[in-house]
């Protein structure tokens, strides 16, 4: 019985590890198929490089606004969190995302907990907590563009419409949790436990462990200022994705083709994000199709500047995340070390012996 179970737990691994590669060839064939890959990797040649470099710029600065509404979020649990921990987690977390989708969503919560010598399940819970906030945002973000397009969005994106109402639906449930949670503690957890219960007794045990990780993280939104200060950062955060990709526009000179706007942008960058969401390597393939899909048929840019842009962006962001995961992990290391403490590995971060 043992063996039957460790086969299909064996299955499940290798199935996990092979369907995101799958979808990933399947999107860059769909994305390139029509492109003259050639031509387009012309265009990038011509890259402008100031606006190469404000690209940059603004692309750091959304992901430390990232690390300081991290830390903000992490208040709870330790008040003089290091901002540099936090963006160097956070950069491993992406790091590993472009090699294994979601899995740095977990190793980013474990280097933080380790450097900073905290719970575990503590800094899991805020990530949680956070993807939560991630896609309410996503989902406002989407209905503000469905409200600045000129035409009909739902029409031009035959799944939009769909996605939204499953997304909306998903949010509204997700802040009944968090009210649920956040309120009703207690009597929610025993409500919940007990349910679960009469099921069946692991999955009542993991879903108490789930719950305590959700409590840990909702603790960090108990004070209206910490709800004031989790809001404004979503915000910039959100402006500072749109921002980015409206530079890329002036970056690949579009802006000479057209007219382009921030509207365009912000249209681009939401309706973009679900390629994010579908569980590739950093992305890849699925960030292609959908930015080449939107740039043709909502904007009329032709095929090879809308390849142009999604692989120099994408490029761009990749060799970042893994840059940034090599940099931040000797630097954050090597100051561990002066001050007499233990490295940190992907192995190390994995072991249960620092689980406050």
């Amino acid at each position: 019985m043992t063996s039957v179970k460790s086969d299909k737990h064996t299955v499940r691994k290798i199935t996990g590890y092979i369907i995101p590669f799958l979808l990933t060839g399947f999107f860059l064939y769909f994305a390139f198929k029509d492109v003259d890959l050639s031509e387009a990797f012309h265009l990038i040649s011509e890259v402008s490089i100031p606006y190469l470099i404000l690209f940059l710029f603004v692309f750091a600065l959304s992901h430390f606004l990232r690390a300081v509404r991290w830390k903000v979020m992490a208040r709870s649990v330790k008040e003089d969190l290091s901002i540099t921990n936090s963006l160097g987690a956070t950069m491993i977390g992406y790091g590993v995302n472009c090699v294994v989708p979601r899995l740095g969503e977990l190793y980013r919560g474990l280097f933080l907990a380790r450097w900073e010598g905290i719970s575990r399940t503590s800094m899991l819970g805020t990530i949680i907590v956070e993807r939560i906030i991630d896609i309410i945002a996503l989902g406002i973000a989407v209905i503000i563009s469905v409200m600045i397009y000129s035409g009909d969005l739902y029409t031009e994106i035959t799944w939009l419409s769909s996605a939204l109402i499953f997304g909306s639906v998903g949010i509204i449930l997700l802040i009944i949790v968090i009210y649920l949670t956040v309120k009703l503690k207690q009597r929610f957890y025993n409500a919940i436990v007990k349910f679960v219960g009469k099921i069946s007794i692991s999955a009542a045990e993991k879903t108490a462990n789930a719950f305590h990780t959700l409590t840990e993280g909702f603790a960090a939104l108990r004070t209206t200022q910490s709800y004031v200060y989790t809001f404004s950062l979503s915000v910039l955060i959100m402006l500072a994705y749109g921002y980015a990709s409206y530079v890329a526009f002036y970056m690949l000179h579009m802006n000479e083709i057209q007219i382009t706007t921030f509207a365009m942008a912000w249209i681009l960058m939401t309706i973009s994000a679900f390629g994010i969401v579908i569980p590739t390597p950093g992305g890849t393939g699925s960030y292609h199709a959908i930015n080449i899909l939107v740039l043709t048929q909502l904007f009329g840019f032709n095929q090879e500047i809308s390849a142009a842009y999604a692989i120099l962006t994408h490029l761009i962001s990749y060799f970042v995340f893994i840059l940034s995961t090599i940099f931040f992990l000797y630097f954050i290391n090597a100051q561990q070390a002066k001050k007499g403490l233990k490295k940190e590995t992907f192995i190390s971060v994995l072991t249960n012996s620092k689980d406050n």
